[in-house]
């Protein structure tokens, strides 16, 4: 028999079982992929570079580019009970993996979130892991904890049955008590699975390791290395304790504010205009305006644009006049900060000295990221 408080779960012996409290129990955010707001929905190609954001909060990696695609809900099969989405990868060729290759989807748990773990104490807590996993490929298939330096990691590895079917897999770790582990706004821990990782990035699944970069599990199955391959992820929860509980559901708006503390933008669907801040017509070639964030972000965030920015989509509207703006750049760090920020916008033939009110047409917006 187990009694219940309103903090853990305590069987007859008055060991704890595991915590039961609904705030913030699941240091991931955005673990059911409901929140896309770059790509909404569409499919990300990896052609380039080599990291593309995906779904809020979810990063892919990789060593060579245009090997997979990933997409909220690909392949539109139906969730696993209780979940409306996921985060889908589709390998683009059988690529063979060389030694130096790694090909994983990250997340960055920011310290803050992480810090009462005591990972580098002698009183590290414990953590498990669960999420619904699904494949065409079945088999061994790898993952890894990392720190923000890179040197201290735990592979593991967890077995899919059933290829095309979801599982759900739990894992549970020992917490580290090594290494050096953030406690602020940088990186508290990586969470990373493989999707095709070689030799020189793998290491020995259960252990604690001090080799710099290991991202996931010796001997796992490659994604990447079977043309059209599939491998779809939702539910992921990491939580204290030696037991997963059920996955931890948060409002809608709950979650997208977790994610806008790392990245938003402005919205460009509602109406034909969309107005961003107020400030005032500086000159007749410059005229700023102040936009308060909807939420605190991690840092002063990095300012672009998204659309086609020229004098007919962004207008500054003073004195009853439409101006036409031909670029907008953030001020820079002297007026920009992790509550609020300045935006400037080239123009012409406008008059300064009075107010404005900026609009963007729709399409045309501003992205904000403070993304770990």
């Amino acid at each position: 028999m187990s009694t219940v408080n309103v903090n853990r779960v305590v069987d007859a012996s008055g060991g704890v079982l595991a915590p039961i409290s609904s705030v913030m129990r699941n240091r991931i955010i955005n673990g059911a992929m409901v929140i896309d707001q770059r790509n909404a929905g569409a499919s990300v190609a990896t052609s380039s570079g080599v990291s593309v954001y995906t779904v809020d909060r979810w990063v892919a990696i990789y060593s060579q580019t245009s090997k997979f695609t990933i997409q909220q809900n690909a392949g539109s099969v139906t969730p696993p009970n209780g979940f409306k989405n996921y985060l889908g990868v589709t390998s683009s060729s059988a690529y063979s993996i060389g030694s130096t290759d790694f090909f994983i989807i990250r997340q960055a748990i920011e310290g803050f979130n992480v810090a009462d773990l005591g990972w580098g104490t002698a009183s590290a807590s414990s953590v498990s892991i669960s999420f619904w996993i699904r494949s065409s490929l079945t088999g061994t298939f790898g993952a890894a904890l990392m720190n923000s330096a890179a040197n201290r990691s735990y592979p593991f590895t967890y077995t899919i049955s059933a290829a095309n079917t979801w599982e759900q897999k739990t894992v549970t770790v020992a917490g580290d008590t090594s290494g050096t582990w953030l406690s602020d706004n940088g990186v508290g821990l990586y969470i990373q699975f493989g999707l095709g990782i070689g030799s020189t990035y793998s290491g020995t699944s259960g252990t604690w390791t001090g080799t710099s970069n290991i991202f996931g599990a010796t001997g796992a199955t490659s994604v990447v290395g079977t043309n059209g391959a599939t491998f779809y992820i939702t539910g992921v929860q990491l939580e204290v304790g030696t037991q997963a509980t059920s996955f931890e559901y948060r409002q809608y708006q709950q979650e997208l504010q977790l994610c806008q503390r790392y990245y938003w933008k402005t919205d460009s669907s509602a109406g034909a205009w969309n107005y961003i801040g107020s400030g005032v017509v500086y000159s007749s070639t410059l005229g700023f305006a102040y936009t308060q964030y909807p939420v605190l972000m991690r840092s002063a965030p990095t300012i672009s644009t998204y659309g086609t920015v020229n004098s007919t989509n962004v207008q500054l509207i003073a004195g009853g006049v439409a101006t036409g703006v031909t670029a907008v750049a953030g001020a820079g760090a002297t007026e920009t900060n992790p509550m609020s920020t300045r935006i400037d916008f080239t123009t012409s033939g406008a008059t300064g000295g009075q107010g404005c009110l900026p609009r963007l047409a729709n399409g045309v917006g501003v992205t904000f990221s403070a993304e770990l």
